[in-house]
């Protein structure tokens, strides 16, 4: 019986094939193969596309990336070039100021020498008129002749 069964198996699944055969289940099976075999390609067109699309976006920005480190390089040398600049420009007026200060400190203590030497010199003579005429008073009080004494001693001087 085992045997039969088996026939009766084989023959309605050949029968049911014969069927579908007839139905045209093969072609709509191959069909909807074939369109989900298209729809993978054009999906995977479509990722293709993207992807270059989002490669040539990296590199776009790869681009701008090395352009903006460029000018912030360039801005960098320049804000050096300037601060440098700057530094020297402010060196030099220091010097400037330093020397414009040291010649009105010398300037300063030349007056106050010139000053001091005018001063020293009034002072000596102011001394020396007042005793001038402290001798001159003391001398003709006391009957010297400083004319007389003053040829005798051009005399002793000569000879």
């Amino acid at each position: 019986m085992e045997l039969d069964a088996e026939l009766f198996v084989a023959a309605g699944f050949a029968l049911f094939l014969g069927v579908l055969i007839k139905v045209g289940a093969h072609s709509k099976l191959f069909g909807a193969l074939d369109a989900r075999s298209n729809r993978i390609k054009n999906e995977l067109a479509e990722a293709q596309k993207l992807r270059s699309e989002a490669e040539a976006l990296l590199a776009s920005f790869e681009q701008k990336r090395k352009d903006a480190e460029a000018e912030a390089a360039a801005i960098v040398a320049q804000a050096k070039s300037e601060a440098e600049m700057i530094a020297v420009e402010a060196r030099k007026r220091l010097e400037e100021f330093v020397a414009r200060g040291d010649k009105q400190i010398r300037d300063k203590i030349g007056q106050a020498e010139a000053q001091a030497v005018a001063e020293v010199r009034s002072a000596a003579a102011d001394s020396a008129t007042r005793l001038a005429e402290a001798v001159l008073r003391s001398g003709v009080a006391g009957g010297k002749d400083f004319v007389a004494d003053g040829i005798r001693e051009l005399r002793a001087l000569a000879h």
